[in-house]
């Protein structure tokens, strides 16, 4: 915003105009980077639109908390133990860590041949604490089309900072975080 009445707001083609923003708008609303509809032919600002989501990204946060608990998992006590100190006690008692003086964990690698319940413990960590999940499979950031795949690791990102606390669960990561090699497109690089 220049003023109260004017605007400048760039296009998808990398243009920036000098636009007039219409007086119904919420001034409060409108911040950098804000998405917004113009007016076809004066280029006025008429509405303000949601932030640009992927359809697909907005699927996969789960709506209902898991009814996964640590005993439904059997054995794994080790890694239970220290799922709970690495994930859990941070979202649910980070005063602990403040008075150790130590930073949390900002992420955790769970690996294993599947069905050794990596699964049922990110869900037992979502059930125990408030944090929303967010599951997503690895192959689906590889898309045919370049650009789309970091673009769904954005919009999940951005998702999970906008539900704080959230578990980002990404199974089948060896999909997209494999070995590198000579890859022959640029698809194949992309991702990695």
């Amino acid at each position: 915003m220049i003023d109260e009445n004017y605007g400048i707001i760039g296009s998808t083609s990398g243009s920036q105009y000098y636009v007039r923003v219409l007086s119904t708008l919420n001034r409060e609303d409108l911040k950098p980077n804000a998405r917004v509809a113009v007016h076809r032919s004066t280029h006025s600002v008429v509405d303000i639109l949601p932030p640009d989501t992927d359809a697909a990204v907005q699927m996969m946060k789960m709506t209902e908390k898991p009814d996964v608990t640590y005993a439904d998992i059997g054995g794994l006590d080790i890694q239970k133990q220290e799922i709970r100190e690495a994930i859990e006690l941070p979202l649910t008692h980070p005063e602990l860590y403040t008075q150790i003086g130590i930073d949390p964990p900002r992420g955790v690698l769970l690996y294993g041949p599947p069905g050794t319940g990596k699964t049922m413990l990110a869900k037992a960590v979502a059930n125990m604490t408030n944090a929303s999940i967010i599951r997503m499979v690895g192959s689906e950031f590889v898309q045919k089309y370049l650009g789309e795949g970091p673009r769904m690791v954005r919009d999940v990102f951005r998702m999970a900072k906008e539900n704080a606390p959230s578990i980002v669960f990404i199974d089948e990561i060896d999909a997209i975080a494999t070995k590198r090699f000579d890859a022959n497109t640029g698809a194949d690089r992309e991702v990695q």
